[in-house]
């Protein structure tokens, strides 16, 4: 399935990708799509580990790839001067931590061409980014609904459906001159803000199983802890900026924490309450029933009193 007629830009945001930003770029030179109508920006955050010298070399041979350079060095600010030089009339943003499937860009192009969307995308599969168990364990923890939630470019789909987001996207260029530029003031979360701006203006977002891409997770617990604090930090922000939360997915990390909180309250209160009965009324309490009555609180956490 190739569409080789249509112009496209890959834009990829990038910082200190050593690792991993030749098997992205790889990957998109395997894909099927012609390269003479296709250009590569590498929009780099001044990287400090030898990835411009891996990109360079790149540019050096092949006329149609280019490095741009991002000194604000955040995400949205990489996307937008990208956009901003493309040339091409359909929009694919990639990530430099991910490889692509060699029909991902013809496969992207085809569905935005004959489907009623804005912003197509498909699915996501994740990929130890080292090989030990740590880094296995993140992998399978990131693919695993209990650690990710309902998001289907995750957790997967046997046909196209129109979703609330997808991992990168590939836009219809319009679209940027009709809802406008991704917001700078998130370090994180770009995303999920410009996806949900698009659908409030009446844009459509399309996941196609046949779209797949392999993200390379972050390999140490202390790399994924620090992505997930950015990501938590900032998503209160961005659903603030589009005034709703985005998914009711994910408001359970906040009701299960906050479910927590209370048991421990209930807990210590109860507790207390027990010792300061027992102490001025030794013969009236029943601690037996007390106890029975306040051993199990919902979500099937055992309190012991």
């Amino acid at each position: 399935m190739t569409d080789n007629k249509i112009e496209v830009s890959i834009i990829i945001p990038c910082r200190n990708e050593v690792n991993f930003i030749a098997k992205c770029i790889e990957s998109i030179r395997n894909n099927d799509y012609s390269k003479n109508m296709l250009e590569v920006l590498i929009v780099d955050g001044l990287s400090e580990d030898g990835t411009r010298d891996i990109v360079n070399e790149y540019c050096q041979k092949h006329s149609y790839i280019h490095m741009l350079d991002n000194q604000k060095r955040i995400i949205p600010a990489a996307l937008n001067i990208g956009i901003l030089k493309a040339r091409g009339n359909i929009i694919i943003r990639m990530d430099a931590h991910n490889i692509y499937d060699n029909n991902y860009i013809s496969n992207c192009v085809h569905y935005l061409q004959n489907n009623e969307a804005d912003n197509v995308g498909g699915l996501w599969v994740t990929l130890p980014g080292r090989d030990n168990m740590i880094g296995k364990s993140i992998a399978f923890a990131l693919s695993h609904p209990f650690g990710v939630g309902n998001a289907t470019y995750r957790t997967g789909s046997k046909e196209p459906k129109y979703v609330d987001t997808v991992p990168f996207g590939c836009y219809k260029r319009e679209v940027f001159d009709k809802i406008g530029l991704y917001d700078e003031d998130l370090m994180r979360n770009e995303d999920d803000e410009f996806n949900t701006r698009l659908i409030k203006n009446g844009g459509k977002i399309l996941l196609v199983p046949e779209i797949v891409s392999h993200y390379y997770a972050r390999d140490t617990l202390l790399k994924l802890w620090r992505m997930c604090y950015q990501y938590g930090y900032f998503k209160p922000l961005a659903a603030l900026k589009v005034g709703s939360v985005f998914t009711l997915r994910q408001l359970i990390p906040t009701a299960f924490v906050g479910s927590l909180l209370v048991k421990f309250l209930c807990a210590f209160f109860v507790n207390r309450s027990i010792h300061i009965k027992s102490a001025h009324f030794p013969n009236t309490i029943n601690h037996t029933k007390v106890i029975s009555a306040f051993k199990f609180i919902p979500f099937g956490v055992s309190v012991n009193i």
